[in-house]
C-alpha cells in the first residue's frame, strides 16, 4: 500500500482546506422535502426510499442497461473514425476494472450512486510509473469534496476497506486528480450533484404510506375502523369495557364472526375505503412521478402501458435519448479526463450496439440496405447486425454500375448528348511494312520480298522467294 501511504503524506502537506458549503455565492444546502421538513426534523434518506418498486426498478432499469455495454479503448485514426484498439497502458484496467469486480458490476455500482446519491466518487490506484492500474467506486457517504483557498479541489476520504483504505485510514485527503467525479444536475454547488429523489422522495414516501396503510387494511380482513354508538349516554367504564370486548373478538383472526349488539349499540366505519379514496390513482400518480424525475418511460418498469405506436426500435431510441445518452457520455468523458486520455488519440466508448438490437427481420433488411446503398461493405454488415465474421471479397463497399456521379452527369448535359460521333480516322500504315518496302526499293530485294511477303501472311510468294 505504499501508494496510498504516499498519497497521504501529500495530503497531510496541504492546508487551508475546507469543506464544501452553502456560503461563498452558492444557494444554501438546505434540502428539505417539504415545508418545514427541516423544523420537524423530516427527512427522505436513500434507505428509506428505496423500497419503492418503482424508484427501485429506475434505478436498476438504469444501471443494468448501461452496465451491459461493453467498454472499449478506441483510437482515432486519420480519418478521424474510431475503432476498436489495444494499449497496454490502458486496456487492462478496461477490461478488470478491480480485484472484485466485472466491468458490468463496475458500471453497475457507479450508475446506482450516481443515481441514488447524485454523486459517483471513484479512486484511482496507480502503479509506480504513474498508470492507473485499478478504479474503486467508493462509498459517496464516505467522501467530502474540499477546496483550498486558491480554489484547487481535494477530496476527503475516510476508510474503505474494498478501495483499499484500511484500518490505517481514518482521513485521508486526496487531490481532485486522483478521483474520478462524475454527478447529476448539480443546482447548489458544482461539485455537489443532486440525487432525482430530492425531487421525487416525498411521492415515493406516500407511495410507501399508501402501500403500508393497504397491508393494514387487508391484513384486518379488508373491514375499516369504526365506532360504536349508543342512543344515550355511557359511563368511561363502560366504553372502555365495551371498546376492549370489540378489539377482542371481533379484530385480528376474529374478523369477519357475527357480533350481536344490543341496547341500541351500532356500529359505524370511519376510515375511508380504498375506492373512496382513489387508491390505484394515488399509486399510478407517484409511480408516473418517480419515472418523469429519471426519464425512465413509464411502461419500461411496470407504471404504465406500452404505447401503441410506433415499434420496438423506435421506444429504445427514445429511452436511450431522453434517459440513457446522457449518463453514458457522461462515463466516457470521466474515463477519458481520469485515464490521462484527453487531448490524445485514445479514448474510451461504451458500445450501444448491444443496448438496440432489432428482430431478424429488421436487421436484415438494414444490412441490405447498406449494402445495396454503398454505406456498408458485407464484412461490415455481417459484423454490424449479425456477429459474422469477414468473408472472401466482402471487404469492398459495391454499388451498381448504372449509377454516375453528379459530376459526371454535368459534364455529360454540358455537350449536347444527341451529336452524333465523329468517325474514326484511318489507321496509319505500320512503320515495319514501311521500312520493309523501303529495303525493298534500295536494293536489297531478297530481304524486301520476304519481309513484305511475311507482313502480308502471302505464304505463296513466301514459298517462291525462297
Amino acid at each position: 500500500m505504499g501508494f496510498f501511504s504516499a498519497l497521504t503524506s501529500i495530503a497531510r502537506s496541504i492546508a487551508g482546506r475546507r469543506p464544501m458549503s452553502g456560503r461563498g455565492g452558492w444557494f444554501p444546502m438546505v434540502r428539505e422535502p417539504f415545508q418545514g421538513a427541516w423544523q420537524q426534523n423530516a427527512e427522505i434518506r436513500a434507505e428509506s426510499v428505496m423500497g419503492n418498486p418503482t424508484v427501485f426498478a429506475c434505478v436498476d432499469t438504469i444501471a443494468r442497461d448501461i452496465g451491459k455495454l461493453p467498454l472499449l479503448l478506441v483510437k482515432r485514426d486519420d480519418d478521424g473514425i474510431w475503432a476498436e484498439t489495444e494499449n497496454s497502458a490502458y486496456s487492462p484496467v478496461l477490461r478488470k476494472p478491480n480485484r472484485y469486480q466485472t466491468p458490468q458490476t463496475f458500471l453497475h455500482q457507479w450508475l446506482a450512486s450516481k443515481l441514488l446519491a447524485g454523486n459517483t466518487y471513484v479512486l484511482k490506484e496507480r502503479d509506480v510509473v504513474g498508470l492507473v492500474r485499478a478504479l474503486y467506486v467508493l462509498d459517496p457517504a464516505k467522501v467530502a469534496p474540499l477546496v483550498a483557498p486558491d480554489g484547487q479541489v481535494y477530496y476527503e476520504l475516510r476508510r474503505q476497506d474494498l478501495a483499499g483504505l484500511g484500518v490505517d485510514v481514518e482521513r485521508l485527503v486526496v487531490p481532485a486528480s486522483e478521483i474520478i467525479h462524475d454527478l447529476t444536475v448539480a443546482p447548489f454547488h458544482p461539485l455537489c450533484g443532486m440525487t432525482p429523489l430530492f425531487a421525487c422522495g416525498l411521492a415515493a414516501l406516500q407511495a410507501n404510506t399508501i402501500q403500508q396503510t393497504s397491508t393494514k387494511f387487508f391484513a384486518g380482513g379488508s373491514h375499516p375502523g369504526g365506532v360504536l354508538t349508543a342512543p344515550g349516554a355511557i359511563g368511561d367504564e363502560t366504553a372502555k369495557r365495551l371498546k376492549a370486548y370489540w378489539e377482542t373478538e371481533f379484530s385480528g383472526d376474529n374478523v369477519g364472526k357475527v357480533a350481536v349488539l344490543g341496547d341500541g349499540l351500532k356500529y359505524e366505519a370511519m376510515t375511508v375505503t380504498a375506492s373512496d379514496a382513489q387508491l390505484i390513482e394515488q399509486l399510478n400518480w407517484t409511480a408516473s412521478t418517480i419515472c418523469a424525475c429519471y426519464h425512465v418511460p413509464a411502461h419500461l418498469v411496470g407504471a404504465g402501458p406500452v404505447p401503441p405506436f410506433g415499434t420496438v426500435e423506435a421506444l429504445n431510441q427514445q429511452y436511450f435519448a431522453q434517459c440513457l445518452q446522457s449518463h453514458i457520455v457522461g462515463v466516457e468523458l470521466a474515463l477519458d479526463e481520469g485515464l490521462g486520455l484527453l487531448g490524445s488519440p485514445h479514448g474510451t466508448e461504451l458500445d450501444i450496439n448491444d443496448l438496440i438490437w432489432m428482430d431478424t427481420a429488421t436487421r436484415t433488411k438494414a444490412a441490405a440496405d447498406g449494402i445495396g446503398s454503398g454505406a456498408l461493405s458485407p464484412d461490415e454488415a455481417r459484423r454490424k447486425y449479425f456477429g459474422l465474421g469477414p468473408v472472401k471479397g466482402g471487404a469492398t463497399p459495391y454499388l451498381q454500375q448504372q449509377n454516375y456521379s453528379l459530376a459526371a452527369l454535368d459534364a455529360r448535359d454540358r455537350d449536347d448528348p444527341f451529336a452524333k460521333p465523329a468517325p474514326a480516322p484511318a489507321p496509319a500504315a505500320a512503320p515495319v511494312v514501311d521500312d520493309a518496302i523501303d529495303a525493298e526499293k534500295g536494293g536489297d530485294v531478297l530481304a524486301g520480298a520476304l519481309a513484305v511477303a511475311l507482313l502480308r501472311k502471302d505464304w505463296h510468294g513466301l514459298a517462291a522467294t525462297l
